[in-house]
């Protein structure tokens, strides 16, 4: 292989194999920084031994998804619902994962919402409606109505 010198018209030779151990080199460097990153950190705090024992007693409802447009034209889709403490404790808290699939049942977005706490918390008894706008779900997703998880609950001191 030769590369001319457009400066002095001369040409010089670079040898192949340290061409080849160059790019392996630049290949293997990559490969270790991307294997030595840290993890992704996880999506906040996991619920609590007793959290996870209260989830039954917190029922979604009238869960229904509608999509529409935006005031910039854009596609924003809304998932809207209630949810109702049906335990003997009050709430500050209650945060869900939204997760969406594509047509191959895999991932495409998952992202933590709070449903209880922007307006004041939960009592035991009580139902809230709640609305989560999506104006931002990858083309790749099937449509269908993502699974709702709940993530994390804040008890009332």
């Amino acid at each position: 292989m030769s590369v001319a010198n457009h400066q002095s018209g001369r040409q010089w030779k670079l040898p192949v194999p340290l061409l080849v151990f160059g790019l392996l080199f630049l290949l293997g460097g990559g490969l270790a920084w991307y294997l030595s990153r840290p993890a992704a950190p996880p999506p906040g705090p996991v619920l609590t031994p007793e959290a996870r024992a209260y989830v039954k007693y917190l029922k979604l409802s009238d869960t229904e998804m509608k999509g529409r447009k935006s005031y910039l034209n854009q596609r924003v889709i809304e998932i809207t619902g209630k949810i109702t403490n049906t335990g003997p404790r009050a709430l500050r808290l209650v945060e869900i994962n939204c997760v969406f699939y594509d047509y191959y049942g895999q991932v495409v977005l998952r992202q933590r919402v709070p449903i209880v706490g922007r307006r004041g918390g939960l009592k035991p008894g009580e139902t809230k409606p709640f609305r989560l706008p999506f104006d931002e779900l990858p083309e790749s997703w099937n449509h269908a109505f993502p699974q709702l998880v709940i993530a994390q609950i804040i008890f009332e001191d």
